[in-house]
């Protein structure tokens, strides 16, 4: 029989959760979209995360390794995959697979268990409810809680520290009933806008005043980050716009687990003209560089 997903992840049949993680982690570094510019990079991506939810996933990979690639109606996934279009939801075909609106026979939609799914899936009513939702900026790049409110029902969901907008996250059991059944939420994230950050993939730049003092003789300046406030030592002749950079204080990568920096921007505070003794005005006429 044959299993196409193990050929995906690079691994064998056999393989432990430990192997698969570890296969998925090299793949999806080498093939994500951000690293990898080639133009087929991003669908290998896709595939990449597809096979991973399955093979990730006791209950689902018992029954892919029961049906094989006969689930894709004899192809092996990747052909499969392409012929569902260039735009293809991979993530909407495995929740058609194993979600639990799918209902019918063999626990597939409607798979009976002899020519694969024929012309589609799922025979069944779906369950499952997509809908947005905004999340704080800070939230975002830490990770954390966030409530949301949905068809009446308050409650908490997890962000994974580091998540884009545009990306889904499934609340499992948050969908809709019918019996004992029920769906799944898929929220898709879309993240506050601030005007205190500019995230550059994984890298954030805070822009932060600096007095015209500490930017020609050196000083201390204190400056409160996402996670806590720290003290920068600014050294003579610091140029306005010139950076520092805090070492992994920046957005997790979530593909390879290695967190970004964070740069803080100086922005000269030129002090008012008529707030400086009228002596050391004269002395600044006389001594400044007028280019």
């Amino acid at each position: 029989m044959s299993k196409s997903l193990y050929t995906t992840l690079e691994v064998s049949p056999t393989a432990n959760e430990a192997e698969i993680k570890k296969a998925y982690r090299k793949l999806a570094r080498q093939y994500h979209p951000d690293v990898n510019k080639d133009p087929s990079a991003e669908e290998k991506f896709k595939e990449i995360n597809a096979a991973y939810e399955v093979l990730s996933d006791k209950e689902k990979r018992a029954k892919y390794d029961q049906y094989g690639d006969s689930m894709f109606g004899g192809q092996n996934f990747h052909d499969f995959a392409q012929g569902q279009g260039g735009n293809v939801d991979l993530d909407e075909i495995l929740r058609s697979m194993f979600g639990q609106g799918g209902g019918g026979r063999g626990g597939f939609g409607g798979f009976g268990g002899q020519a694969g799914f024929g012309g589609g899936f799922g025979g069944g009513v779906n369950l499952d409810i997509d809908a947005n939702v905004t999340i704080p900026f800070a939230v975002a790049v830490l990770g954390g809680k966030h409530a949301i409110n949905m068809s009446g029902e308050s409650f908490d969901i997890k962000i994974p520290a580091g998540i884009k907008s545009g990306e889904k996250l499934r609340v499992r059991g948050k969908g809709k009933r019918q019996g004992q059944q029920v769906g799944d939420l898929y929220l898709r994230i879309e993240i506050s806008p601030t005007t205190e950050y500019e995230r550059e993939g994984d890298t954030l730049v805070k822009t932060f005043n600096v007095p015209l003092y500490a930017a020609l003789f050196s000083g201390k300046v204190t400056v409160q980050t996402l996670e806590k406030e720290v003290t920068l030592k600014v050294p003579e002749n610091t140029k306005n716009g010139q950076r520092f950079r805090l070492k992994e204080m920046g957005v997790m990568n979530r593909q390879t687990n290695v967190r970004g920096d964070l740069y803080l921007k100086a922005n000269i505070v030129l002090p008012a003209v008529d707030k400086i003794e009228g002596s050391l005005v004269e002395a600044m006429k006389k001594s400044l560089p007028q280019e």
